[in-house]
């Protein structure tokens, strides 16, 4: 087991092998032409990408590019990241902010949604741009250039009933580890703070992001660290992905996954049921099944609330109960997530 000291790796590498996932990061493919020809995908669906790829730029990894099927159009981890003509169309209440956001901001970047909880935006990078995002359409720039860290700690120092913050993005874990763990040795100083959340794509979409450094601030301070990863079919977590996710439960991180329910990707009881099961196999905790977000752009990813019931009824039968997430929705307003039943 790794403990919160402990490291598989010395700190004293070299700096270019504890910042290999920048690389990475850095290395991404953002250009629907290429992805087309790196997968022999029809080069129609290059030229359709890239006019969709105009309102919500493509972002990948070449390594996740390598879990798609090449020559599948239909491949179900490619429909999350490929750029569709769909996305295009105009279709009522499907808006910019699904979720009202705008309104819950309290400070730039710094959102109050729920009771005893504080989200901080803490980056507007991601590691993959997945095209059913619920904040592609979010102001990160706009959010960056104001962003004050003080006045963002000082209000959550102020409110004595906030005993968890949320670090959310974009991926808080684009950022670099030094400027993370500053901020959470910062945060473990608010007295009333106990617990520090980080929801994080890069695992699953650049397993290398899973390094001693973030192990060490993740344990670094008092505050009980937790870490919501997103994986949405079993296809996506290899090998690779299953080490990162064994690390930071060995360090003792408490990590849960929330999927979205999306058509064409998991819409089927066999493929959830695999998903979860891959999890809870690596010891990490179905927490949610989100419903769609209504975002602009996303319309085509939508499953009926009927089909969505249906398959959780279908899973409770297969699955032991701890296997079977919630299937919630986020609505404009409210001071929790709404449970499906």
């Amino acid at each position: 087991m790794t403990t919160a000291g402990t490291s598989r790796e010395p700190l004293n590498r070299p700096a270019a092998a504890r910042d290999a996932w920048r690389s990475v990061l850095a290395d991404a493919v953002c250009d629907p032409a290429e992805l087309c020809r790196l997968l022999g995908l029809p080069a129609g669906l290059a030229d359709e990408a890239a006019q969709a790829a105009g309102q919500f730029p493509m972002r990948v990894p070449r390594s996740y590019l390598g879990r798609i099927r090449p020559g599948d159009p239909l491949d179900p981890l490619l429909a999350q990241i490929l750029p569709r003509k769909e996305e295009l169309a105009e279709v009522p209440q499907f808006v910019a902010d699904p979720l009202g956001e705008a309104a819950t901001a309290c400070a730039p970047g710094l959102l109050r949604k729920y009771k005893r909880r504080l989200l901080i935006v803490a980056s507007g990078t991601c590691g993959v741009h997945c095209r059913f995002c619920f904040r592609r359409h979010f102001p990160y720039k706009k959010t960056a250039a104001s962003q004050d860290w003080n006045r963002t700690l000082a209000q959550i120092a102020a409110d004595s009933s906030i005993d968890e913050v949320v670090l959310s993005g974009g991926d808080p874990l684009a950022t670099p580890d030094a400027q993370l763990a500053q901020l959470a040795a910062r945060l473990a100083k608010i007295p009333h703070l106990q617990r520090l959340r980080v929801h994080t794509r890069l695992p699953i979409v650049i397993p290398e992001r899973v390094t001693d450094e973030l192990l060490q601030w993740l344990r670094g301070t008092r505050l009980t660290p937790l870490v919501v990863v997103h994986a949405n079919h079993p296809g996506e977590i290899d090998a690779a992905v299953a080490a990162a996710l064994g690390r930071l439960v060995d360090a003792g991180v408490a990590v849960l996954n929330q999927a979205v329910l999306l058509r064409g990707v998991n819409d089927s009881v066999d493929v959830l049921a695999e998903l979860f099961l891959r999890l809870v196999n690596l010891r990490v905790m179905p927490y949610y099944l989100h419903q769609l977000d209504r975002v602009a752009g996303a319309a085509h990813f939508e499953v009926p609330e009927a089909v969505g019931r249906e398959l959780i009824r279908q899973l409770r039968e297969r699955l032991p109960g701890y296997a079977v997430p919630r299937y919630v929705r986020d609505e404009v307003g409210g001071r929790c997530k709404r449970v499906i039943e």
